[in-house]
């Protein structure tokens, strides 16, 4: 008998005898670990057979408890109506327990969606704050009201122009960061159940607010080398009443792919065909690797029906909430959106962040931070390489900080993220970038941090969880196979 089903049955005994009485909570993997003398493998496959066996449940957030009853199941609850294909979302309590780990300062966070502020010229955006607000004017403050400060939308068309893109200031609204601007525009283009199109998988803050406005989605799936299946969107737009699409195609959250131009004009003419509106999540755009620009979607609009949403808190300002809309035909509906809801970005952030677009040495800045994580990705990758079963692969993308990480078939990805967060390292299980609770396999890994020996041992720690888990102990010495750009 192996050492961890020695374990299970002396705890199964426990329970059985009422020394762990129904629900009761059990020792933590760390906690086990300690009591035990064993490594967090040893008992997370432990407490994986017991899960198994009905007789413990994982709460999220809080930990291990014997369960109730031995075939207790959880408790369903009933959800709107739906068409034939299509499905409600419920994924919001899922992704609660992830967001938790990264407000936890001793959590190495792999999982976050956040890069380090270290990246970030927050000395000089200060500079930048004191300026403005030295020079603001109180009767200048209504300047940011909707649709946002004119200097401001000013740059941004300046930056569209020199990705080769004419897009008018009158078409730009400000908004507090691209997940206003998304879910603004989805808003105002669907009703509740209404279907729209998502990718599979998809950004978790996408489904956590399609889940909010109560609407029904149909997902397309996304590959990690070509993206998204064009001809599976064809048919849904045929056999669906389908209001919008919400599509980021590039440097895709999570699998990091970006659409080619050919694949991009492709869809925004399928689209344009059937007259439906594409909701485009731009917020890695400015993260490219390579020395040019990647042109969005929206370089390929003809009949505005391309709303373009960009960020500045992934490539300038974390924590300001500044992005944009760039809204083509919808940009009059949007702005009196944004007065009916939060009414305006924060005014002083708007200033600012123009002040240094204009003086601040904002491509400068963004040379050094694209060769920075170009750098941090390579590392992220050789230490998997190194330290993960030989059948894992993981994603090389051309721009952002992620990589997409495909792990042994028998590794459950939500088992594999609480075995990690108890040995104080948080990371990204694959279910909760997709409506249904798929990619139970997969990862996500955030390289957007410093390179320290605190995170290889984090690398290390997690690739022996793994490989324990997958029974094989031969660390990578070559290539992994590629599914993807994979390394």
């Amino acid at each position: 008998m192996k050492r961890y089903e020695r374990l299970a049955n002396q705890l199964s005994e426990l329970i059985n005898r009422g020394d762990l009485p129904p629900g009761g909570r059990i020792p933590s993997i760390r906690a086990a670990c300690k009591a035990w003398g064993v490594s967090p493998a040893t008992v997370f496959r432990a407490y994986y057979l017991l899960e198994n066996r009905g007789m413990i449940k994982a709460r999220p957030r809080s930990g291990y408890f014997v369960s109730r009853t031995a075939n207790e199941l959880p408790r369903q609850t009933s959800g709107p109506t739906v068409q034939s294909g299509t499905k409600p979302v419920n994924i919001s309590e899922l992704v609660f327990e992830v967001l938790h780990t990264i407000r936890q300062a001793e959590i190495v966070p792999l999982g976050s969606a956040f890069m380090s502020p270290e990246l970030f010229p927050m000395a000089r955006m200060g500079k930048s704050c004191a300026a403005v607000n030295r020079s603001t004017d109180l009767a200048t403050m209504v300047d940011a009201l909707p649709p946002g400060n004119q200097a401001l939308r000013q740059q941004i068309s300046l930056r569209y122009l020199m990705a080769g893109m004419t897009v008018p200031v009158d078409e730009i609204i400000i908004t507090s960061g691209a997940l206003e601007a998304l879910t603004l525009s989805v808003q105002l283009l669907t009703a509740p159940g209404d279907t729209i199109v998502i990718e599979k998988p998809t950004f978790y803050a996408a489904l956590q607010a399609i889940q909010r406005l109560r609407l029904n989605v149909v997902e397309i799936n996304v590959d990690p080398v070509e993206g998204h299946d064009l001809a599976a969107l064809a048919r849904a737009l045929e056999e669906h009443p389908v209001r919008a699409c919400w599509f980021m195609t590039s440097f895709h959250n999570p699998t990091g792919v970006t659409l080619d131009d050919s694949r991009k004009h492709a869809l925004v003419e399928l689209l344009a065909r059937h007259d439906v509106p594409l909701i485009e999540d731009d917020a890695y755009g400015e993260l490219h690797f390579g020395p040019e620009p990647v042109r969005p979607a929206k370089f390929f609009d003809r009949k505005g029906l391309v709303i373009h949403c960009g960020s500045f808190a992934k490539c300038l300002a974390p924590g300001y909430r500044i992005g944009w809309a760039a809204a083509g035909r919808f940009a009059g509906e949007l702005e009196r959106a944004k007065w009916m809801t939060t009414l305006s970005a924060s005014a002083p952030a708007q200033r600012a962040i123009a002040d240094y677009l204009q003086h601040g040495g904002y491509d400068r800045f963004l040379q050094k931070l694209r060769r920075e994580l170009t750098n941090r990705q390579l590392q992220m990758l050789d230490a998997i390489r190194r330290y993960f079963p030989v059948n894992t692969v993981a994603t090389r993308a051309d721009g952002g900080y992620f990589t997409w990480v495909e792990l042994p078939e028998n590794i459950d990805s939500l088992r594999f993220f609480r075995a990690a967060l108890d040995t104080g390292i948080s990371i990204a299980p694959g279910p909760i970038f997709s409506a249904d609770g798929a990619f139970r396999h997969r990862v996500r890994l955030n390289y957007g941090h410093q390179w320290s020996a605190q995170l290889e041992t984090a690398i290390a720690t997690l690739g022996a969880l793994c490989t324990d888990e997958s029974r094989c102990g031969a660390r990578l010495a070559g290539p992994l196979q590629p599914v993807s750009q994979a390394v």
